[in-house]
This record gives structure tokens, C-alpha cells and sequence, in this order.
């Protein structure tokens, strides 16, 4: 059975979008143990029937967890938090290698959300070459 939705309110001075907002929220309370590993997350609609939002905004922000691997979607059954000690620990040199790709991408005027879209982009072109050659 899924928890109650925890209030928490948005700020509308940030720059981050609500979604934004909301997925940092969620990974917080997750990481803080509120949400336990396996545990059932409320449905997008009541989450945003309870904080008033947008169903896409929620359903953006559920989307953002589980491709930072916090949660699982099950389909027909729900969105369940993920064991976050059982995720791969990137390297140090790795993550300093995707920061610097990152900031480097920014410097050349790209947004945020632009950068997921290239790397997919190169993923699907490196995975396209490297079935040519089996």
C-alpha cells in the first residue's frame, strides 16, 4: 500500500521547473529513507490531485526517477522504489568524465535537456555499429 503524499511546497522564484522541483524532492525523501526500497510510490494522478500540479509534470518527474534508477515502473501494478544500494557506483573518473562532457555541452549553448537527447543520439549510432560488425 502506497504512503500518503507528502506536502512540500514549489518555489516560484526557482529556475527549475516544477518537475524539476518535484523529482529532487522525491529523491530526496527516497534517499532520506521516507520511501523504503520496494515501496509502491503513489499513482502520478494522486500525487497530482494532492499538490495541485499538472498530471504531465508528475508523470515527467516519475519519468526523471526511474532514469536516474531511483524508482521501477511495474505496468498495471505501480511505481516501486528501487534498492539504491544494489545500483552500480560509477567511478570517480567516470563521473568526472560526464561532468566535464556536461559543462562542456552547456558551454556551447546547449540546454539541459538537450544533452540526454545527443547522448541517446551517439548510444543508438555506437549500438547501430558495433551489431554491424558481429
Amino acid at each position: 500500500m502506497a504512503k500518503d503524499t507528502p506536502i512540500f511546497t514549489f518555489c516560484d522564484q526557482s529556475d527549475l521547473p516544477l518537475w524539476v522541483q518535484l523529482r529532487d524532492r522525491m529523491a530526496f525523501l527516497i534517499n532520506s529513507g521516507f520511501y523504503k526500497p520496494g515501496e509502491k510510490l503513489p499513482t502520478v494522478r494522486k500525487y497530482a490531485a494532492d499538490l495541485h500540479i499538472a498530471y504531465n509534470t508528475v508523470s515527467k518527474a516519475y519519468m526523471g526517477l526511474e532514469r536516474d534508477g531511483y524508482v521501477t515502473t511495474v505496468r498495471g501494478s505501480g511505481v516501486f522504489v528501487n534498492d539504491l544500494g544494489a545500483l552500480p557506483r560509477e567511478d570517480d573518473h567516470v563521473g568526472a568524465l560526464v561532468e566535464s562532457f556536461v559543462k562542456s555541452c552547456l558551454e556551447e549553448g546547449m540546454t539541459y535537456d538537450d544533452i540526454p537527447k545527443l547522448v541517446s543520439k551517439h548510444i543508438r549510432k555506437v549500438k547501430r555499429s558495433h551489431e554491424e560488425k558481429q
